[in-house]
């Protein structure tokens, strides 16, 4: 193999295995995996500072830095997808008996409002239960990865010196998002989460997108072959993983394993790469991302992909 040695961040998984273990070989460069814990870290130094050449990012994220001019271009690599129902914890004594009922009151969200999982969140309460998302207070427990982003009027930060957590539990916010806390007054506000998510995945193909893979601009432009060489790198470690995963080769299942096995139960691909298959969910995400303020204005799909890679299906 010639061509450059590039810097590619992506967190070790079922589906990217094979490519980081050396099994899938790209054929136009050479990967030098750089290990970042946590991995949000990873996104926040990629978009401000283009630190790595190839970069696992938050789908979210990347829609905003794309907004905002940041140097990157997406390849249609979902390489983490997960159901959001259950994201939205909510403090028993809050008098909050449904959804609605979140409506005038102060919600946490875990980070920034631009979060990939407070997206979807926010997006399954609205569509599915019909909160206006409006008349609720988001409250920030950090900041957003896109330091140019300007959130909308009802979002706010957390006191100075305030816990989310503590918060949720003494009932200053009836409910949160993206919080990992055990504690007897608190549970999820939707019940049955998982199943909850399956049933939106067979009635209207509801399959959040998380994470996707990013490239830097310029190296694009110097390599034209880059795009696609990355993307076939990925999706023939995702099919050697699915085929393990169909088989029942994987000996410990993780509850992300567990998951893909749901769809693939539910008559469905856990891992469907490229623009047309997913064609359907990014427009959910952006219709999601415009009515709540993470973008200003409608994006076409096949823009936010490198021109090489969006008739690619792997």
């Amino acid at each position: 193999m010639t061509g450059p040695t590039l810097k590619v961040v992506t967190r070790t998984q079922g589906n990217n295995a094979a490519f980081k273990n050396g099994t899938v070989k790209p054929k136009t460069f050479e990967p030098e995996f750089i290990e970042v814990d946590p991995l949000i870290a990873a996104f926040r130094r990629q978009v401000r500072a283009s630190e790595f050449d190839i970069c696992e990012m938050a789908i979210t994220t990347y829609i905003c830095a794309k907004a905002h001019g940041k140097p990157m271009t997406a390849i249609p690599v979902p390489i983490v997808r997960q159901f959001h129902h259950g994201a939205i914890l909510v403090n028993t004594k809050a008098g909050i008996a449904s959804p609605k009922d979140l409506e005038g009151k102060r919600v946490g969200v875990n980070r920034g409002y631009t979060v990939t999982t407070g997206v979807w969140a926010r997006g399954v309460l609205e569509a599915e239960h019909g909160v206006d998302l409006k008349k609720i207070t988001w409250v920030l427990s950090g900041d957003e990865h896109v330091a140019e982003y300007k959130p909308p009027q009802n979002v706010v930060p957390i006191g100075a010196g305030k816990k989310m957590d503590e918060m949720l539990v003494s009932g200053e916010l009836v409910a949160a998002i993206g919080l990992d806390i055990e504690h007897a007054d608190i549970k999820p506000l939707i019940p049955n989460a998982l199943e909850a998510g399956l049933a939106a995945y067979k009635a209207n193909g509801h399959y959040p997108i998380n994470h996707l893979v990013v490239i830097r601009d310029d190296l694009l432009t110097k390599y034209p072959d880059l795009a696609a060489d990355a993307f076939n790198a990925f999706a023939e470690a995702k099919r050697l993983y699915v085929a393990q995963l169909k088989a029942g080769k994987i000996e410990k299942p993780t509850a992300v394993d567990k998951v893909h096995l749901k769809v693939i139960e539910a008559g469905g691909d856990p891992l469907p790469y490229g623009i047309e298959p997913n064609r359907r969910v990014i427009e959910e995400l952006m219709r999601h991302a415009l009515s709540q303020g993470i973008i200003t204005k409608p994006v076409a799909i096949d823009d936010l992909f490198a021109p090489t890679t969006r008739k690619l299906v792997g």
